[in-house]
């Protein structure tokens, strides 16, 4: 499963989740404003930024259309 670690007023963060609508990719998705105790996750694994994409042992920051394509 994909999930995707977001923040509120973050464009990137709206482009992900557009753009795996769009290829029909489903995904977890967890504000880490609305949901703080994950910051610490974030950051322990190496991310300063949102969003944060994760699928097993695939995880990268930012709107990366080519390594989107990766989780499909």
């Amino acid at each position: 499963m994909v999930t995707v670690y977001s923040k509120n007023n973050c464009m990137q963060c709206k482009m992900v989740k557009k753009w795996l609508g769009e290829h029909d990719i489903s995904f977890n998705e967890i504000n880490i404003d609305e949901q703080p105790e994950f910051v610490e996750k974030v950051i322990e694994m190496g991310f300063r930024a949102a969003p944060v994409i994760t699928k097993g042992e695939l995880a990268f920051s930012g709107f990366r259309p080519s390594e989107l394509a990766k989780l499909a």
